[in-house]
Formats: C-alpha cells, sequence, structure tokens
C-alpha cells in the first residue's frame, strides 16, 4: 500500500502536493522533501558556508514554508518557491550573524569559524583507494575557490552550474534581473578560471554532495516536526 501510495504521489502536480503537504500527508512531506533537500542545502550552504548551520536553515525553511503553503498558488514551480524560500531564510540568518560578529568584533574576541569543517566529502563507490583520494583533494580545492567567491557570485554560480536551473529560475528564486544573473555567473566563472585548471569543472556535480544517509536525516527531521503522527 505504501509503494502504491508513492506512486501515485510522485504522479501528483506541485499544487495537489502541496495540498495534501498542508494536511500534513507524510507521504507527500517525504515526496517534497527528498526532491528538493540536495537544491536547498546547496543554495543554502553558498550562503552560509557552514554544514551545520545550512542543514539548520534548510530544515526550519521547510517548516516556514510548510506552514504558509497554502498561499502557493503555483506561479512559479513548488521547487523555486522552496528556494526562494530557503534563501531568505539563509539571508536573515547571515544578516544575524553578521549582528553578532559585529558585536564580538567590538570585544575582540572570536568565536566563529565559518571553514573549520571540510566541505562534504562524497563516497566515489567502484574506484582505486588512490583515484578516490585524489577526486576527493581536487574537489576540496574547487569547493573552497566556490567559497572564495563573492557572496552575490557564489550563490548564482551555484545555482546556475551546479544545480543546472536556468537562468530564469535563478532570477526568480534571488528576485534578480535576468541579466544581472547572467552578468554574475559571467564574472564568478571568470575568477573561477583564474585559480582552477579547466579540467575541474568536471568534479563540479559531485561537489557539495547532500544524500544518502544526510537526505534522510533532514527528512526525518522535518517529517517529526510536521508530520510527527507518520513516526
Amino acid at each position: 500500500m505504501t509503494a502504491l501510495v508513492q506512486r501515485d504521489h510522485e504522479s501528483l502536480d506541485d499544487m495537489s502536493l502541496a495540498a495534501l503537504v498542508a494536511a500534513r500527508d507524510p507521504h507527500a512531506v517525504r515526496l517534497v522533501t527528498t526532491r528538493n533537500n540536495q537544491r536547498l542545502f546547496r543554495a543554502v550552504f553558498a550562503i552560509l558556508g557552514n554544514r551545520a548551520e545550512a542543514e539548520d536553515a534548510v530544515q526550519s525553511a521547510y517548516l516556514k514554508a510548510f506552514a504558509a503553503i497554502g498561499r502557493f498558488e503555483g506561479r512559479s514551480a513548488l521547487s523555486t518557491w522552496l528556494t526562494r524560500i530557503a534563501i531568505n531564510e539563509a539571508l536573515a540568518r547571515q544578516r544575524a550573524l553578521k549582528r553578532r560578529r559585529a558585536h564580538l568584533d567590538a570585544a575582540a574576541v572570536t568565536v566563529l569559524d565559518d571553514y573549520r569543517e571540510t566541505f562534504m566529502q562524497g563516497s566515489i563507490a567502484g574506484t582505486a583507494p588512490d583515484l578516490a583520494h585524489a577526486r576527493a583533494e581536487l574537489r576540496q580545492l574547487l569547493e573552497r575557490a566556490i567559497a572564495a567567491l563573492p557572496a552575490p557570485f557564489r550563490i548564482v554560480f551555484v545555482l546556475r552550474e551546479i544545480e543546472g536551473q536556468s537562468v530564469e529560475e535563478v532570477a526568480d528564486a534571488l528576485d534578480l534581473n535576468p541579466a544581472t544573473v547572467k552578468t554574475r555567473h559571467l564574472r564568478a566563472r571568470r575568477r573561477l578560471r583564474e585559480a582552477l585548471a579547466p579540467d575541474v569543472k568536471e568534479a563540479l556535480f559531485g561537489s557539495f554532495p547532500f544524500a544518502g544517509a544526510d537526505c534522510e536525516a533532514l527528512t526525518a527531521r522535518v517529517l517529526a516536526a510536521w508530520a510527527p503522527e507518520a513516526r
């Protein structure tokens, strides 16, 4: 029965799924989060640069979105609508973080280490250990270069180049003019070319992995908060 319900849900359009999420249907919640976890995480991580903070922000964004999902009108894709909410959540946290930092800097106290933790390590199944090590090092190099981009360039680059969103989708999610998206994407690529060899672009798709246990854990936390009776 569960498999049948899942198949039925997968065939639903965005408005129908949104209605089921509003009704706290656990299958709809699971489907929506599983479909969007990685996209939202990557977008938020591009802004916050910290894994734990990004996961918390995505979870908070889901709960805010689900609480307001009755107002979803389908004028954009549900994924775009969720991305916009997640980005706004990340930007709000970033502003709050800057305020806290300013206060702490005045007292000459350093309490935050944005890059204390290495970016996520992806598994490379079926490859030799030395190749896996080389790929991991290459991925870290690339991710550090992306993290060093100015924030306005970084978020556009991640959404366009890694997530594969169109100019229009990015413009919609970030509330920008499409021409601005194109310009920022071009400048981000130019800066990265100055720092990286051309062939590292092949590692982009594997960058910032957020799947498997990480994806399932986030979905479980959202389900527990939004549809606890499904546990």
